[in-house]
């Protein structure tokens, strides 16, 4: 399955992980302002879509993760930040809400490796993701307050979701920066690894995911998310459904063979 052909960023493909680096240095990987968007967006069908693909890997070239919205932009009322209240509106609905929902809609685990400072929708955009890797060059904040507006990109939703209302609430209504310990400390990241190491530990993990049958990986993704969402009698109902599904396939055959004769197992996603 071919490509996709992305404007701003650069996709790597090896054994069933595809890594996306956001790749404009030169705006700090701003979401806006860039084809960053549309490069987010257009990988994540595509991933979407292509079953030889396990995980997701989100990560940054240069010395950010992403600085979020363009604040000369917003300086001068132009471009996404331009136009009467009903043109911005349309403008985030069509714009940078392109990203959770599509985020949302993965199939696949999708890992951030925030190399570097994430602020504001940038911050967003790594708390949309599953599981989250900062270096120790890394930095977060929800700064939206600051500039006199909201998290207009969702990340009101996202963050209490991850840390409870009461420190989402202080993050937010602050507006303050936090350094990498201090994410990992209140449970927003898994771990901070020196920043030449850190796609090296985000692959660990991804490879640990890729190498499970395909179809439970998915099949699993999918389960967590509508767990979010479900009553537990609604929930329980896809769980069995999936479970029959996944009792018949060769992968999980050949995952109880390979159990049972103690030999490492070869899935083909069938």
């Amino acid at each position: 399955m071919l490509q996709p052909t992305l404007s701003d960023s650069l996709l790597l493909i090896e054994n069933a992980i595809a890594t996306l680096t956001l790749n404009r240095n030169d705006v700090r990987n701003a979401l806006t302002g860039t084809c960053l968007i549309d490069d987010i967006v257009e990988t994540i069908q595509w991933v979407n879509h292509n079953q030889d693909i396990s995980v997701l890997i989100i990560t940054g070239a240069g010395s950010a993760f992403s600085a979020g919205g363009n604040i000369k932009d917003m300086q001068d009322r132009s471009g996404d930040f331009g136009g009467d209240v009903r043109m911005l509106e349309r403008k985030y609905r069509e714009g940078i809400q392109r990203i959770p929902l599509a985020i949302e809609s993965s199939e696949v685990p999708v890992i951030a490796a925030v190399n570097g400072p994430a602020i504001g929708a940038g911050f967003d955009l790594a708390c949309m993701c599953d599981m989250r890797f900062a270096s120790d060059t890394a930095k977060f904040g929800e700064t939206f307050i600051n500039l006199g507006i909201i998290p207009g990109d969702g990340g009101a939703w996202y963050l209490q979701r991850l840390l409870g209302y009461q420190k989402a609430a202080e993050l937010t209504f602050t507006g303050r920066i936090l350094d990498a310990q201090e994410a990992l400390t209140m449970g927003l990241v898994l771990d901070v690894i020196p920043k030449k190491n850190l796609l090296l530990k985000a692959n660990e993990l991804a490879q640990q995911i890729a190498s499970k049958p395909p179809h439970a990986v998915r099949y699993t993704k999918r389960l967590m998310k509508k767990a979010q969402r479900m009553q537990l009698n609604d929930f329980l109902e896809v769980c069995a459904a999936f479970q029959g599904i996944s009792h018949n396939t060769q992968d999980h055959l050949e995952a109880v063979n390979a159990f049972v004769e103690k030999r490492p197992a070869s899935f083909k996603g069938e």
